[in-house]
This record gives C-alpha cells, structure tokens and sequence, in this order.
C-alpha cells in the first residue's frame, strides 16, 4: 500500500488531491510558489488525524509541510513537490477562556481576530497584532511568531505564549508549558517551539495570555517631517523620552508619495506626498499626557504635527498606513521584506536603504514599525504582459539588492527579520548572522526533534 492509499484508508475525506487545492497549497502571501506539486492535502479536524499523518509520514520518509490560513510573507508553508501538506485551517475552536487566569486555550485554527471578539466578552484581547490578524490563524502567529503594529509596547506573539501541546515528527504528542503565571521548571521547550516554524513538530493545542483591555481614550497624532532621516531621529527621541505609545510607525517619502497618488488627496487625510510620515497613538489612562509629551518631543524634532481624538479622524490618519500595501501592489507583485536594527539606528539604516535604492537604481518604498525599530523594505516587480497568469520570479538583481539590506542590518546590529521568519527565502543568508557554532547547534536541535528531517525540509534550513 503506498503512503497516498494508507493516507486515504485512515483519513477518508479529509485528504485532498484536488489540483486547484494542491496548486493553491504551493504558495503564501509572499508570492513565492514552490516547485513541484505537494502529494496530497492533509485536512486535519482533530489531533488524532494530526498523529496519524506524522506516523504515515515518518514511516514512509514523506516531507510534512503544516500550513494555517496561508497568509505568511517568508515561504515558510508552501507544499514543495512530494510533500505532504498538513493544513490546521478546520482545528479551529476556542476550548476554554479563563477570565480569572488572564488565558485562553485554542486550537491552532482559530483566527486572530475570532479570538478577539470572544476575549472581548470579557473584557480581555489578545495582543499580538500581525497586519493578517483578520485572517490569520493564532497556529500560525506562534509558528512565525509574529509581531505586528503594537509589539514594541505589548510584546510579540511569544510573550503571549503559556503552554503548547505539540505533535512530533513520529507522531507523538508533547506537552511543554504551564497555565500558570510563573513556572521555571526545565528548559523552556514553548518558547523554543514559538517561532520554528513547523520544523520541530506541529502545533495543535495552545494556552495563550489574554489582557485586560485597555482603559481610556486612544489619541492619534499624524507628524509630517522633510524627510525620513528626521522622522527616524524625531521617533528615536520619542522613545528616549521614555514615552511608550501604542503604535508608532513611519513612512519614507518614496512610499508616502505611492499611498498619497492611491489614496487621493481626501481619503490621504492631508498628508502631504513629500516628506516623511510618522504615525503615533498612545494610549491607556494616561494617553493624553502621553501625546502632549510626544508632540512637543515631536515638533521640536522639526515636525508639522496633527493630534486626533475622535474616531472618524484618527481613522482617517491610520488609512494612510494601512493603504501601503494595496498602493504598492498596484503597481506590480510586491516582495515585503523585513529586517529589525536598534530604534537608535533606525536613521542609519534608511540612510542605508536610499544608498543601495540610488546605486542599483531599483525604488525600495519602506514602512517601518518605528517603536521597536523593525522596517519592512518592499520591492514592486512590475507585471510582465508576456507572463500573465504566470507564476512571479524575482529578477536576481532585487534578490542582489535584498542582500545588501540584510548585511546593512546585521553591521547595525540588527537581524535579518523581525516578524516573518526566515520560511525558504531568507534561509541562504541565516549563517551569516547565527555564526558558524550557532547556526551548527541550531541544525543539531532540528535533528533531536525530527531525526528523519521530515518536517519542512527547505524551511530555515536546506533540505
């Protein structure tokens, strides 16, 4: 019997060999396509079809991508040829919420923003916030361990993490984690797990933080500057301030004037297409104290600032933001990249990012979460008409360019991604920054939790 009947024989329905879904399965949100065709579909429902798909796997020595919603941005979860694409979209209920803990334990395909709107009814939120959290699964934040606009004062999704149960590659289940606030017993396998990216075993159950929602107003301030090396100067001094908003995110002048012609005059809420654009909320008891304090620090930083507190306006200003991908995207497919250097360096490293775009002549439109000093350099690869319809393929020269900002990261201090993981398209230049003994150890643990490499093989690693 071969892996694809003993797969049927045991799961029934739930394996697919659809064309259009193992197509479908090849991608994510990063435009990259794996080559090949995945063998078949896994739609696991329960935790028990999860064993008996790693247990098929292993003896059959079939590579196990795990996939959630498919929206992650470093092709970390694209069905490579021959594989077996394990997807946990259908495990998604919300087991428990114990309000008097401060937790919630949910199955790995539950969405972001499903969760939310249940913790809600008790006063209570999740806070890791990726940009996907509408439509991606909470399986998939812990994967990547994802950020989003709100890390720098609520964390990322592994601060968020209490306890995991987890298959392993021979189909046996781990335990790691506790669901109480503090506990140091062992090494701390769930942080480990949190961010590997379906390399060391498949995430299906997940005992996550819930907070107590913010009390007070949000306040809203836009702050236009002359150019990007005053706003990253003007958003260092903010946190130098001690001050700690909510969001604080900047928009350098080659994407500001694409989200200014997108949007329109009206919808850009005034922003101006020259110039850099700095967004900042505070919030909590405190938040109007904290926004005068910041648009001082602000205009003194050389900004013509503008402060919101109704909900039409601030909605208005944050537009601005949210429009960067669709107006970049009109212009051709859009490789986001993402790299994280020190607030305190985030001016050089825009200095860094105009110096590669003026040499290579290719336009890098970047946005940046400012508060924690994480940018997302983007690409725009121009629609070919004569490859309409046909898979996208990053020219070598963005890749050449994409390479100098990783370095140009790591010489300030950075690291090659902040959110998205390394997934199969940062994973060539992953030695650079572990180092030698680091990146040996690094291939020693995958090896201890999935000895057959069957578990993303390709991902952070070459198969």
């Amino acid at each position: 019997m071969s892996a694809l009947e003993r797969l049927q024989a045991e799961l029934g329905t739930h394996i697919s060999v659809d064309p259009v879904e193992l197509a479908a399965a090849r991608t994510d949100k990063s435009g990259w396509v794996a080559p090949g065709l995945p063998l078949a579909v896994v739609q696991a429902a329960s935790v028990g079809q999860v064993q008996s798909t790693l247990r098929i796997a292993a003896e059959f020595r079939i590579p196990v991508v795990t996939r959630g919603a498919g929206t992650g941005l470093a092709g970390g979860a694209c069905g490579t040829d021959g594989s077996i694409v394990l997807s946990v979209a259908r495990m998604n209920r919300i087991l428990e919420i114990r309000p008097e803990d401060e937790l919630a334990v949910v199955e790995p395909g539950v969405l972001n923003g499903d969760l939310n709107a249940a913790l809600s009814a008790h006063g209570l939120w999740f806070a890791p916030d990726p940009a996907s959290r509408a439509i991606s699964t909470v399986g998939g934040n812990i994967a990547t361990n994802a950020g989003g606009l709100l890390c720098a004062k609520y964390g990322v999704t592994r601060e968020a993490v209490l306890a995991l149960t987890v298959v392993l590659a021979d189909g046996s289940l781990l335990k790691t984690g506790r669901g109480t606030v503090k506990g140091v017993t062992g090494y701390d396998l769930t942080a480990l797990l949190t961010g590997s990216e379906g390399t060391l075993g498949v995430i299906v159950e997940a005992t996550v933080r819930a907070r107590a929602v913010t009390a007070g107003e949000t306040v809203t301030i836009g702050a236009v500057f002359p150019d990007v090396a005053q706003a990253a100067a003007g958003s260092a001094l903010v946190a130098a301030a001690r001050l700690r908003p909510a969001v604080m995110e900047l928009i350098d002048p080659v994407a500001l004037a694409l989200i200014v012609a997108y949007l329109g005059p009206e919808l850009a809420a005034g922003v101006p297409a020259g110039g850099a654009f700095l967004l900042v909320q505070t919030d909590g008891p405190g938040s109007q104290a904290e926004a005068k304090q910041a648009v001082a620090v602000l205009q003194a930083a050389g900004a013509e600032v503008r402060v919101s507190t109704d909900t039409a306006s601030a909605d208005r200003l944050l537009a601005v933001r949210r429009a960067a991908h669709p107006a970049l995207a009109a212009h051709g497919e859009v490789l986001i990249e993402d790299v994280c250097v020190p607030r305190s360096r985030l001016a050089e490293m825009f200095e860094r990012i105009a110096e590669i775009s003026a040499r290579t002549g290719i336009p890098i439109p970047t946005v940046a979460h400012a508060g924690d000093g994480n940018l997302h350099p983007n690409f725009v690869i121009p629609v070919d008409p004569h490859r309409v319809g046909a898979e996208p393929v990053v020219p070598d020269e963005i890749w050449a360019a994409a390479g100098d900002l990783f370095r140009a990261a790591l010489e300030l201090g950075g690291t090659l991604t902040g959110e998205h993981g390394v997934g199969q398209l940062k994973r060539r230049w992953l030695a650079e920054e572990l180092g030698d003994q680091g990146f040996s150890l690094q291939r020693q643990i995958k090896a201890v939790f999935d000895p057959l490499g069957i578990l993303n093989p390709g991902t952070m690693f070459e198969a």
